[in-house]
């Protein structure tokens, strides 16, 4: 069976796939028409990918194609009503990559609160500002408010359990089990944005949720809370959450992913939110630590096997004719 790999892919994966008998072709820099040509070139059957946009054109370039695998959880940059459509399968590695995000979340949080990354920019310009940094209100005590208590909301709230802070989510499910466990407590959207000293994202992409944080959603929160956003672009509206960091509607902001992301390839960044002041950035690395990489590679060899052993589809996200 030929699998394509495009995307960069951990090499203990590739290893684990050629070992079971695999024909692997890797090429992380396919993109758009490359990765339609690819896609015919190798007559692959399983096509692997973590951010590469995999759009009709590349799904109806070959009759080969049965299965894409994201390797990762969300899937948005994947077509897959168009897979669907075509007879093709895609499937994602749901959970592998949760601690990883987890652990930037609360390291976002306790920046924003002690402006880690204000400090060091003046301690690099030769600034001393002691007294204009030592203002932090601390997390213990505060709560945090977590829209979407799925794998990686369940990670955070656990890990802001152990600051001592309060916990509240908001869930189109009702999580009794993890409420008990953790002592977190399910309220409405609205309550949650006026409650939360933080609140972070951790839903699904896609028009569901676009902007499901806007103008209005901004204006009901506490002049000193924060909108963390570590799970889609588009979540947000950027240009809303500028507008009320500026006029201190709320207090700041950190965001690992954005409106406007560039290409795989690209070294410029056009997304003009991160020019805002008190809006803390990182390059859409949520899940890329060691651990989280290795695990999700784990996570698509099995996907790959199950389907050549027994033609099943672990974490099918679509449902072909």
């Amino acid at each position: 069976m030929n699998i394509l790999i495009a995307d960069k892919f951990e090499s203990s994966g590739i290893e684990q796939l050629e070992s079971a008998g695999f024909n692997v072709t890797l090429n992380p820099e396919l993109q758009g028409d490359a990765l339609r040509d690819a896609i015919v070139e190798t007559a692959c059957e399983v096509l692997i990918v973590r951010s590469t946009k995999v759009e009709p054109p590349a799904i109806t370039a070959s009759n080969s194609l049965k299965l894409v695998i994201r390797a990762g959880s969300g899937y948005d940059t994947i077509d897959i009503a168009a897979a669907a459509e075509n007879g093709v399968r895609v499937c994602n590695c749901p959970g592998m990559n949760a601690v990883a995000v987890a652990e930037l979340t609360l390291g976002m949080m306790l920046a924003l609160d002690r402006r880690i990354v204000d400090g060091t920019v003046d301690l690099r310009r030769g600034v001393w500002n002691k007294k204009e940094y030592s203002k932090a209100r601390g997390l213990k005590g505060r709560t945090i408010g977590v829209v979407g208590l799925g794998r990686i909301g369940y990670e955070i709230a656990k890990r802001a359990a152990a600051f001592d802070m309060d916990l509240l989510y908001t869930d189109e499910i009702e999580r009794k089990d993890l409420e008990h466990k953790l002592g977190i407590r399910k309220v409405a959207l609205d309550e949650l944005l006026r409650s939360a000293d933080f609140v972070t994202l951790h839903v699904p992409g896609g028009d569901a949720t676009r902007h499901m944080i806007g103008a209005p959603q901004l204006a009901t929160m506490k002049p000193t809370a924060f909108v963390l956003n570590c799970s889609r672009g588009g979540i947000v509206d950027e240009k809303a959450l500028s507008a009320a960091i500026e006029a201190g509607t709320i207090a700041g902001a950190a965001l690992d992913v954005y409106e406007i992301e560039p290409a795989a390839n690209d070294r410029e960044f056009a997304d003009p939110v991160v020019r805002t002041a008190r809006v803390y950035g990182t390059h859409h690395i949520g899940a890329s630590t060691e651990q989280a990489q290795l695990a999700v590679a784990d996570e698509a060899v099995k996907i790959v096997k199950a389907y050549s052993d027994r033609g099943e589809f672990l974490h099918c996200v679509n449902v072909t004719e």
